[in-house]
């Protein structure tokens, strides 16, 4: 015999599925509707820009199929902006990673006093108008900046042009920025994951003499494991993207040494009139990179 009453239950049931979908599709529909504006529709145009040779003023675009692409890898600019960027990542997200590691462990102790002052000031910077601060380092950074005078009055060399107006220590300069601007928010995320490492595995390993560098090697690092691989892609992705600084501080300049990947799309896009389909092109280029460098950060951190 069948059993009537579990065949409507069974039929409730699928009707409140549908309708719970139906909700959630209609609580997800604006971020969906924001995403496909603002994001997917300008990734699709993009590429179809970077196919093309397109005159910003008149709106006239001429197909050039892969010629941009094919241009990028003989353009010197491209190479000089490759090997800044590089150089910017390659400097600023291992020492931002072990200087936030550092402080997360340090501010970690029970025994550290003023904890909650020491979060907030290190954490300032990171939710700070990344505009203002570069306005303001532009000035330490002058010829008669704070730091040219307290160099001076400690003995040390100074900059005679300024930090920024010499190609030998403008990229680092901001780099150095960039690393004091980062280390708070990474050393929040560092310290959050240190919270969920169990207390017992620290007092375990104190019990069997283990010293602060073996509990630190042994527990907290493998317990951080995703949280480290998780910053590292951020900050690279950041790294790979920085422009504001540059943008604000130096332009480029001087004489390229501070050029970035972003900067140089931005420039052959805003400031020349029929370079906009070029532009498309270097950002699908790095958009790319940047998608092999996510792609390979997760598998390495699913075969851990």
């Amino acid at each position: 015999m069948i059993n009537n009453k579990s065949i409507i239950t069974k039929i409730h049931y699928k009707k409140g599925n549908l309708g719970e979908n139906i909700n959630t599709l209609i609580l997800i529909l604006p971020w969906i509707i924001v995403l496909a504006i603002f994001w997917l529709y300008p990734l699709i145009y993009a590429g179809y820009l970077s196919l093309t040779e397109y005159q910003t003023l008149t709106g006239k675009s001429v197909f050039v199929g892969f010629q941009n692409y094919a241009r990028i890898f003989s353009d010197e600019f491209f190479w000089i902006a490759a090997k800044n960027t590089l150089h910017f990542v390659v400097i600023s997200v291992p020492i931002t990673l072990i200087l936030s590691l550092l402080l997360a462990e340090l501010l970690n102790q029970k025994v550290a006093k003023f904890r909650g002052f020491f979060q907030a000031s290190y954490f300032m910077p990171s939710v700070t108008s990344l505009v203002v601060i570069s306005l303001i380092f532009t000035n330490l950074y002058a010829k008669d900046g704070y730091l040219n005078s307290l160099l001076n009055m400690v003995g040390l060399p100074t900059s005679q042009m300024g930090f920024l107006l010499d190609p030998s220590t403008a990229l680092n300069s901001i780099i150095a920025m960039d690393i004091w601007l980062s280390i708070g928010y990474y050393m929040m995320l560092f310290l959050s994951g240190m919270q969920t490492i169990s207390q017992d595995l620290y007092d375990s390993a104190k019990i069997n003499g283990a010293n602060f560098w073996q509990r630190f090697r042994y527990i907290t690092l493998p317990g951080l494991r995703s949280t480290i691989f998780f910053v590292i892609m951020l900050d690279l992705i950041k790294a790979f993207q920085v422009f504001i600084e540059i943008f604000v501080m130096t332009k480029g300049g001087p004489m390229y040494s501070t050029t970035s990947m972003v900067y140089l799309i931005f420039d052959n896009a805003f400031n020349h009139t029929d370079m906009m389909g070029y532009a498309s092109a270097m950002a699908y280029v790095l958009f790319f990179v940047l998608l092999a460098l996510s792609l390979i950060q997760i598998k390495l951190s699913e075969d851990k």
